[in-house]
């Protein structure tokens, strides 16, 4: 295998440091890295170094393989009790003009909307308000199942969650079994940002600390739900910090086998209060999915949302260890662009994604969201777009 065959080349470069040589035979022989060694990646690992380490991981996972999902989002409201720093998508409630409230009957009508169209998940996230709690999910979830059984809910993060239990004044483990009752499939990996207190108090202090993120994912998993998990990486956080991140997660992994995709979400600084920080370069996100993926040796898989980070980026990314880019298809989302991110109106085509994927020698796969294949379209041909008709005009003499 090629990705074999660079990572032995590198080997044999006599100008590498006996410490980037030593974490490059770790990978090799399928060797679990330390936390010294994720922070001397950071510190040391330059870009192409990274990515051969990286790119042969995925390849031995995947293959050429790359994922991708038919899913549509549902953001119930952008008003929010609590203050995060980096978030340009909430509205504090004293913004109450600039937000929206979506009733239960206007959310069931998005969902509706899709009848009869390919899609398989329904991805369900947005702020934190009082009305919508254990009782109104129940619902909401109950609705969704009875009206279409095999759409996949993916559903609130742990900080949803973590205030929805608490007013209800119920534990984690009885609220993630009422919501699987309800029709909760399974979690999005949102809410980490960075883990270590001393970062969360400075640009999270209201929400779930990072114990608790991790305490509603682990009773989530012993239900025997999957989940995904994400860091939020490239503002005030040192390397150690996004290191310390990933070990916390590698643990539970390693305890419960319920995490399915880490996701390395970009801190984008358009109007927030921390639009002062600058953003990190393309390099340097390059450089963090490969390392994530090097790092979390017991995740499956490692995704990029290609509406947040580009295109382009997301087609480089697919070298540096990526092999899911996700599938908002259509204009679901505005998360991602009210903070800046490069697709504003982040709508797609299938044949588009797959003719992305397949621009850069890899294998487009459509996925469930439990990694189950949908459609192959390796050898799929699409039909031809219906050519305009013209008319031969008279020619007036």
């Amino acid at each position: 295998m090629e990705a074999e065959g660079n990572l032995q080349l590198l080997l044999q470069n006599p100008d590498l440091s006996a410490d980037l040589k030593h974490i490059a035979e770790k990978v090799l022989n399928n060797k679990r890295i330390s936390f010294d060694e994720g922070v001397v990646l950071y510190e040391q690992g330059d870009l192409g170094y990274l990515g051969v380490l990286a790119n042969y991981i995925r390849e031995k996972k995947h293959g050429d393989k790359t994922y991708f999902n038919r899913n549509f989002h549902i953001e119930p409201t952008n008003l929010c009790v609590y203050d995060c720093k980096f978030c340009s998508y909430s509205r504090l409630l004293k913004q109450k003009a600039e937000g929206w409230e979506y009733t239960m009957d206007e959310m069931f009508k998005m969902v509706t909307k899709y009848d009869g169209e390919p899609v398989t998940e329904v991805h369900i996230v947005g702020g934190v308000l009082p009305q919508y709690d254990v009782p109104f999910y129940q619902e909401f979830f109950s609705r969704i199942r009875a009206h279409r059984p095999e759409l996949h809910i993916k559903a609130l993060t742990p900080v949803e969650y973590h205030y929805i239990f608490k007013k209800a004044k119920i534990d984690y483990a009885t609220g993630m079994r009422l919501m699987q009752e309800a029709g909760l499939d399974s979690i999005p990996g949102g809410g980490a940002e960075i883990f270590h207190q001393e970062v969360r108090d400075l640009i999270a202090k209201d929400k779930c600390t990072a114990d608790q993120w991790l305490d509603i994912h682990e009773e989530w998993h012993k239900l025997g739900g999957r989940s995904n998990a994400t860091m939020l990486y490239g503002h005030i956080e040192k390397f150690w910090h996004r290191v310390d991140h990933m070990e916390r997660l590698r643990q539970l992994q390693d305890k419960t086998g319920g995490f399915q995709a880490f996701i390395p979400l970009k801190f984008r600084n358009q109007d927030n209060q921390m639009s002062h920080v600058p953003e990190s370069t393309v390099i340097e996100d390059l450089r963090n999915y490969a390392i994530s993926r090097i790092y979390l040796d017991n995740f499956d898989h490692i995704k990029a949302y290609w509406a947040m980070i580009s295109r382009n980026t997301a087609q480089l990314s697919l070298n540096f260890g990526v092999d899911d880019i996700d599938g908002t298809l259509d204009d679901t989302t505005k998360i991602y662009s009210m903070a800046g991110a490069e697709e504003q109106h982040p709508g797609m085509s299938t044949k588009q994604l797959v003719e992305l994927i397949k621009n850069v020698g890899r294998q487009a796969i459509e996925r469930d969201t439990l990694y189950n294949v949908v459609t192959d379209f390796t050898n799929f041909e699409f039909p031809e777009e219906s050519k305009p008709k013209y008319y031969k005009l008279p020619v007036i003499n």
